[in-house]
């Protein structure tokens, strides 16, 4: 059994995947199992994914396409390994991610998530805001009622996306896996849920790359992902499992504006290199096109 499961579900993702696998096959620490759950989707995803010859690689695929929050479900219940990361279809991981995740996890069962920096990249794979996560002093190893609060205070997702997470399968299990409800902070609302049974680790590094592209579904739904950040942050401080102080919660509903002005930032810079680039492209096809006439 390896020692860390990495899961790639996937859904119509042919532009970025192969890049995405590349990721966590040139992974330093050589002992992990790579599952690719394919979403019966209807681009070539199933042809790019079964194309890795290695044999750490695992390909399952649905046989109708599921909603995400059980397409995500179903890519851990694949796994076999008792530490599980999972990353998004275009989402990159630096080589010394698992190498600098996993040996903490391994040898502290106190811990319940590791979580590490991340940069911002575009649909080129260009840094467009680098390191970025775990603000608000979460580098270290802190209680479940620290980082509560200290997301709460945010006002947004300081601990990161799946791709920079690392977490145990069983409490996972325990915890209830992803809520589907919960479509637009899945991740960050199953980060709380398992910092119930253990403590947090932030590691400084920078170990991943989350994708931003014209197409990202949070760039559509700013209002959506404000309320169930709302809903989540209510929950915290009424919950009795985390020492949430009303304080925390007032504060939190002051920061949830600054922390949609922060994602609309992200996304406009994301645009802005986007039709650079297609702006570029015109370009260039026009040049070739004259020199052909």
């Amino acid at each position: 059994m390896p020692s860390v499961s990495v899961c790639i579900p996937v859904y119509n993702g042919e532009a970025y995947l192969a890049e995405t696998i590349r990721s966590v096959l040139e992974q330093t620490w050589r002992d992990f199992e790579l599952v690719l759950l394919e979403n019966d989707s209807s681009d070539a995803s199933w042809e790019i994914a079964t194309s890795f010859r290695d044999p750490r690689i695992r390909v399952e695929r649905n046989r109708q396409t599921l909603p995400q929050g059980d397409n995500w479900n179903r890519a851990v219940e694949l796994c076999r390994a008792p530490l599980v990361k999972l990353v998004c279809a275009d989402d990159l991981l630096h080589p010394r991610c698992l190498e600098l995740q996993v040996p903490p996890m391994r040898d502290d069962p106190s811990l319940s998530v590791v979580a590490s920096r991340r940069h911002m990249i575009d649909e080129q794979s260009r840094v467009i805001v680098p390191r970025r996560g775990l603000g608000g002093g979460l580098v270290g190893l802190h209680s479940g009622s620290e980082v509560a609060r200290r997301v709460i205070r945010n006002g947004a997702n300081p601990i990161g996306e799946p791709g920079n997470v690392l977490f145990r399968r069983e409490q996972f299990v325990t915890a209830g896996g992803w809520r589907p409800e919960r479509r637009f902070i899945m991740d960050l609302d199953l980060w709380m849920r398992l910092l119930q049974y253990g403590d947090f680790l932030g590691v400084p590094e920078t170990l991943a790359a989350f994708r931003i592209a014209r197409g990202s579904v949070s760039a559509e739904f700013e209002q959506q992902i404000s309320d169930e950040q709302q809903l989540l942050f209510d929950e915290l401080g009424d919950s009795g499992v985390f020492d949430v102080r009303p304080i925390d919660v007032r504060i939190g509903r002051l920061a949830l504006p600054l922390g949609r002005a922060r994602r609309k930032a992200l996304f406009t810079v994301s645009r802005i290199a986007a039709r650079k680039d297609d702006k570029l492209l015109a370009e260039r096809d026009e040049a070739e096109a004259a020199e052909a006439r």
